[in-house]
């Protein structure tokens, strides 16, 4: 299906989402001069009283909520705290128009549509007027029955009835005298590797098993000390995941340790917050004049896999202000298959360093050994869709191409059905085009492999194509014989991806044959 939320937001059309001409990169409203990132961090940290409640937490009611809901005085709510975001507004990359549709309302949902993975806790902090009443309606306690009194058989309270008891994962355990064994079954097929991460650390074992849109989760300090290696053993036709951990002493163990927040949950996905941890930078490799693979090694006791076409989150502390940024991970090559061991789960970032950011400079900045908080993977892209397809094409604008990448040696490599793949590659100039050589080579070596750029600000020594994306070029980029089955995958700059989308439509492709890469 295509990553668009139905209602989209930002507006279609709205400065949010169209680039001026000429602009390539990210998609933002042209801000007064003072009014960037860094601005806005040293103006919350000013002292300044942004509330207008004189440093007062008070609790709102959706009464009160709702009458600041104007450009002067301008209040929002998301996942229960109340911010008064009036002095934000001049500094809102999305504009004042975006900003104003969540005024006086819960923005939650807007919110989570672009920017679920910003720290609005942090950027924020100074704007926080104070928590959401929750309150019930008179008339509905009217009509509510008394409570049952108390007894030790009744059922825990929820706030939401739970899924489908017999579609539930459970998990079990078992010991030998030297080693732990923890069993999740998943009472469904597992779909990929991706889809198991186990962090240990200071002997606190969290496991999260992914399953489709849901999220299982185990979440224990373990009850005695064990070694920080860990063997994890997934058997995916018939949904059984195994993990192993060796004790520092022997002898049996009385319980597998004691439950922590969240301990064997089974919540939708997009409602857990992202988990950080703690990643090493081991190496740093230019690409071009401006762009890099940063190399991250995990913590010893972390196992996990990001699955091709998802994406993690960098976390990074700029000027006292948390900072999270999403990136797309590469293949150390290529070509090469990555190795999926626990013993070479480095993580590869391609990221293009934008002087007047506000992570990636700091990024630029470390050295090796320097450490960096990574999320685990985040995405909605599935390989199912790919399972029929003879002919895919990938459509990529500057660092867009990121996701790209291991699409291109999984079809290659892995997805003999598809018989061509073909990367028409968006760039300003020759010199930004990311990993030139490496594709001209697999194209000469590859025959189920095509790829062509397009250039906007071409030399006069430039032969290929020019421009912008149209509908000729499309056309005249993708065939679809007569019984081929095709799959269109787009990713670049916002205004990029929307016009690419809306030719392809034009062209005849469907929801069901498209994904947009988002964010």
């Amino acid at each position: 299906m295509l990553n668009i939320p139905t209602q989209a937001f930002p507006a279609p059309g709205s400065q949010q989402r169209v680039a001026p001409s000429g602009q390539s990169g990210r998609n933002k409203v042209a801000l007064k001069p003072g009014h960037s990132l860094m601005d806005w961090i040293r103006f919350a940290k000013s002292g300044k009283d942004l509330t207008g409640l004189r440093g007062r937490l008070i609790e709102v009611t959706q009464e009160e909520l709702q009458k600041h809901n104007t450009r002067e005085d301008c209040w929002t709510c998301i996942r229960g705290m109340v911010y008064n975001v009036t002095p934000y507004m001049d500094y809102h990359p999305g504009g004042e128009e975006e900003l104003m549709k969540a005024a006086g309302i819960d923005g939650t949902e807007l919110f989570d549509q672009v920017h679920r993975w910003v720290n609005y806790e942090s950027m924020l902090k100074e704007c926080l007027v104070g928590r959401m009443a929750t309150k019930v309606p008179k008339a509905i306690k009217a009509v509510l029955p008394p409570p049952p009194p108390p007894t030790s058989l009744a059922p825990p309270v929820s706030v939401a009835p739970p899924p489908d008891k017999d579609s539930r994962p459970r998990y079990d355990w078992f010991q030998t005298d030297v080693t732990v064994h923890l069993v999740v079954y998943a009472k469904r097929k597992i779909p990929n590797s991706g889809c198991t991460i186990v962090d240990l650390e200071a002997g606190v074992l969290r496991l999260e098993v992914l399953l489709g849109k849901m999220s299982y989760m185990i979440h224990l300090r373990l009850a005695d000390e064990v070694e920080g290696n860990i063997s994890v053993h997934t058997s995916f036709s018939v949904g059984k995941i195994q993990v192993t951990i060796r004790k520092q002493g022997k002898g049996k163990w009385t319980s597998l340790g004691q439950p922590l927040e969240f301990h064997n949950t089974f919540l939708r996905k997009k409602d857990r917050a992202p988990h950080y941890r703690d990643c090493v930078l081991v190496s740093k490799t230019e690409v071009n004049h401006n762009t890099y693979v940063f190399r991250l090694q995990l913590p010893r006791g972390t196992v996990r896999h990001v699955p091709v076409g998802q994406h993690v989150y960098l976390k990074a502390n700029i000027q006292d202000m948390e900072v999270v940024r999403p990136y797309t991970p590469v293949d150390q090559s290529l070509s090469a298959a990555p190795n999926n061991s626990s013993q070479d789960s480095d993580l590869y970032l391609m990221i293009k360093v934008y002087p007047d950011g506000v992570l990636t400079p700091h990024l630029n900045s470390l050295h090796i050994g320097d450490h960096i908080s990574v999320s685990g993977p985040e995405g909605t892209f599935s390989l199912r869709p790919l399972r029929d397809v003879t002919h895919l094409y990938l459509l990529a604008a500057g660092t867009g191409f990121t996701p790209m990448a291991r699409l291109i040696r999984l079809a290659l490599q892995d997805l003999d059905s598809i018989r061509q793949t073909k990367l028409l590659f968006f760039n300003r100039r020759e010199e930004d085009i990311l990993w030139g050589c490496p594709l001209n080579e697999l194209a000469a070596n590859n025959e189920r492999f095509e790829v062509e750029y397009v250039l906007s600000e071409p030399s006069e020594s430039w032969t290929g194509r020019t421009g912008r994306v149209d509908e000729s070029m499309l056309k005249d980029f993708i065939s679809r014989p007569d019984g081929s089955k095709g799959y269109v995958c787009v990713c670049g700059p916002t205004a990029f991806t929307e016009i690419t989308i809306g030719l392809l439509k034009q062209q005849g492709f469907t929801e069901e044959e498209l994904h947009a890469f988002q964010g």
